[in-house]
């Protein structure tokens, strides 16, 4: 079989991956959907903590970001660690991250709330950014599932 996993990535394509996971990381520090929607396509499928699986870019901010996103604090992807698989003509490609972030107990004390996810990305053009067409964000084996900080959205 020739293809490969591991199979070498243009520099230029996993800057752009890793660019997709900086902004998303910063749309949700800031709690402001609005900002993220153009990451996602607006059909994308995700994997959800709250549904079995979420049809579009609406319903996943309706029953899923709006859900979390308020309710931590310091989300970031340890961008250094993201994994990037690209298909040979650049225009679809799976990046992989982890996240780090707090959450909070329901009495007010903080948690170290860890995750992975995987991420699926198309783009019509090469020099156009990646936008995502699937993803599948699931915290570490042990970390409390919901979080209960309450911060005001941006949009």
């Amino acid at each position: 079989m020739t293809v490969k996993a591991t199979a070498p990535v243009d520099p230029a394509d996993h800057t752009r991956i890793q660019d997709w996971f900086r902004e998303l990381s910063e749309h949700v520090q800031a709690v402001d959907f609005a900002a993220a929607r153009h990451l996602f396509s607006d059909d994308f499928l995700a994997f959800g903590t709250f549904s079995d699986f979420v049809y579009g870019q609406a319903p996943a901010e309706q029953n899923q970001w709006r859900k979390v996103w308020p309710t931590i604090d310091g989300f970031t992807w340890r961008l250094d660690d993201v994994k990037s698989i690209v298909s040979p003509d650049r225009l679809f490609a799976v990046g992989l991250g982890i996240w780090d972030s707090t959450g909070y107990q329901p009495d007010g004390m903080p948690f170290d709330r860890k995750g992975r996810a995987t991420v699926s990305f198309g783009r019509d053009a090469v020099d156009q950014p990646w936008v995502a067409t699937h993803t599948h964000m699931s915290l570490f084996r042990g970390t409390p599932d919901v979080s209960h900080g309450n911060k005001p959205s941006r949009s």
